[in-house]
């Protein structure tokens, strides 16, 4: 997949928790990471690409523990983290990527429903708070931590027929930036990064037509690779970043300025 290593990999010694790492983001955020010298926490619903990441993983020299997790049963993630501080000792890096709109369930909030909104919030907000909860304590006490939350930039643009994600994903900003006052203090750092339109699986759900239509809103008239939210990962997750907390960083060709 093309992730470039550096002679002196700047992660070395570190071990990172990715959820949702089985696919898209998530896989191209741990192989970011790993090519980076750290080691990964792997944990995803689904079993295949759960295993097929933590090869690749295994394939760049790097330790992997893949645990199959729903990431919103509160009872699943304690057991996940305790398990992969067993096994691994601490927890240097959290990279809360899962989430999930409501696909074809999607609909103009006037037309739409509790149910939704609420699986919605469930996967892509309340699941950030959830893993954030198992790691914040003890990157605090420790003195050093980095927490990555990955929202949207519709949490800025607020696209009709996305009021739930739209929702979940600017909670996601408010949480990151009240979590990093909170810990800033205390050496931990933690940002967010907004994709805007991805190339990962969720683009087969369109119709071409569709694509075409997000791509002309793209000024640069391109998709994102998941390797290029990756990389950006992998720099909030080492000591270039050390000054850098309680920020938003839009990646989305143009799309968006602030």
């Amino acid at each position: 997949m093309g992730v470039a290593n550096s002679a002196a990999p700047k992660l070395a010694g570190k071990t990172a928790v990715i959820t949702g790492a089985g696919r898209g983001i998530g896989r191209a955020a741990a192989l970011c990471l790993a090519a980076e010298g750290a080691d990964i926490v792997l944990l995803e619903k689904e079993r295949s690409s759960l295993l097929e990441t933590s090869g690749e993983i295994e394939r760049l020299g790097r330790r992997a523990l893949p645990l199959e997790v729903n990431c919103t049963d509160e009872k699943e993630v304690e057991r996940a983290f305790a398990e992969a501080r067993a096994r691994t000792g601490s927890l240097d890096i959290l990279v809360n990527n899962v989430g999930q709109s409501a696909r074809e369930r999607a609909s103009e909030f006037c037309q739409s429903n509790s149910e939704v909104w609420r699986f919605v919030l469930d996967v892509s907000l309340f699941s950030t708070l959830l893993c954030s909860r198992q790691v914040a304590p003890e990157m605090r006490s420790r003195g050093s931590g980095k927490i990555v939350n990955i929202s949207s930039h519709v949490a800025f643009t607020g696209d009709v027929g996305a009021a739930d994600y739209a929702a979940a994903k600017a909670g996601m900003l408010g949480f990151t930036r009240s979590l990093a006052r909170e810990l800033a203090p205390h050496g931990v750092n933690v940002n967010a990064i907004c994709p805007g339109v991805v190339e990962t699986r969720i683009l087969d759900l369109l119709s071409k037509e569709a694509i075409e239509e997000l791509r002309e809103a793209v000024p640069m008239r391109r998709f994102a690779q998941p390797e290029e939210i990756g990389r950006v990962v992998a720099f909030l997750a080492s000591s270039d970043s050390d000054f850098i907390t309680g920020q938003s960083i839009i990646i989305d060709g143009g799309q968006w300025m602030i």
